[in-house]
């Protein structure tokens, strides 16, 4: 067994709890906004969409799979890797969008079909690449996951919620507007206090084994930001569409990795170190990115403004 394997987070019965209701509000919120006349615009328009859930969860988990033989990490760090890179698009990534002059509406569509996806996609992904590895497949063996029990939980903690927000949105309009704005701050909110909390209590663990986990999360995200943006480019998406997609592919729902790890793998050190780092990584370098992005625009702006 590896050290890291040996790493005990301090995450209980009531966290994971806490986990599973902050992400299952997070994509009501999430849902609050959409419609289903926004999925019939995607249908219409469906360039970037496309182009960016294919990267998600074709591309990229290929992708990471290459980087993991490069590397060539302990089992459960690589099987870390690949169950993030194998999880839907995170919905902070709507917030980072924005924030960097993305295409919002195209980035939170992303998201609630890359969500709906994933209840299939997720499982049968890992299962998939996780076969051609010994290391990984082995730990998918010893810990007997069953791909229609992971398939249940994607789809109640995200299916369910996301069916349930637009739901209300359609038929309680007055209640929609009432809830949307309170509860992505309060959602948003409660993730952040969670991140900060977790952070403070397993501080001496990521201290420790930071050497182990920082490369393979920089690189990863590295790479699915690089993925996310050269294939929007190739296909010749306007800017907004594709800083839309770059954000959508590099920000996971990493907290649906916490969750599925200390479901089916008993919190396994490995891949909880890798999930917990890349909740706090992708956050800061998606800022760092959207703030770039914005000091870009309004250098345009002021030098247009100049020559006019």
């Amino acid at each position: 067994m590896y050290p890291i394997d040996q790493v005990e987070l301090a995450f209980d019965a009531a966290s994971l709890r806490t986990l599973n209701i902050i992400v299952a509000l997070i994509m009501f919120g999430v849902a609050l906004d959409l419609k289903v006349s926004d999925f019939v615009a995607l249908v219409k328009n469906p360039k970037a969409p496309a182009i960016g859930l294919l990267t998600q969860f074709l591309v990229l988990p290929a992708a990471c799979f290459g980087l993991i033989t490069l590397l060539g990490p302990g089992p459960s760090v690589a099987l870390g890797m690949l169950l993030v890179a194998c999880c839907p698009g995170g919905n902070i990534s709507n917030f980072i969008t924005h924030i960097g002059g993305g295409r919002t509406s195209v980035s939170v569509g992303m998201t609630a079909v890359s969500s709906f996806a994933a209840v299939v996609a997720t499982p049968a992904n890992l299962g998939f690449w996780a076969s051609w590895d010994p290391g990984m497949a082995d730990l998918l063996t010893s810990f007997s996951l069953d791909p229609a029990d992971m398939l249940t939980t994607v789809a109640l903690i995200l299916g369910l919620p996301v069916a349930a927000g637009m739901a209300a949105a359609a038929w309680l309009p007055g209640l929609a507007r009432v809830l949307r704005k309170p509860s992505k701050t309060l959602s948003i909110g409660f993730l952040v206090l969670f991140i900060v909390v977790a952070f403070r209590n397993n501080f001496e663990h990521l201290v420790t084994h930071f050497g182990t986990v920082f490369l393979p999360v920089a690189l990863l995200n590295g790479v699915a930001l690089a993925l996310g943006y050269g294939l929007a480019l190739a296909g010749r998406l306007p800017k907004e569409d594709r800083r839309a997609v770059c954000i959508e592919v590099g920000i996971q729902n990493t907290p649906l990795a916490l969750v599925l790890v200390f479901n089916f793998f008993n919190g396994l050190g490995g891949m909880a170190m890798i999930a917990a780092w890349w909740g706090i990584w992708h956050i800061v370098l998606g800022l760092t990115l959207a703030t770039v992005w914005t000091r870009l625009d309004r250098r345009a702006s002021a030098d247009a403004g100049t020559s006019t």
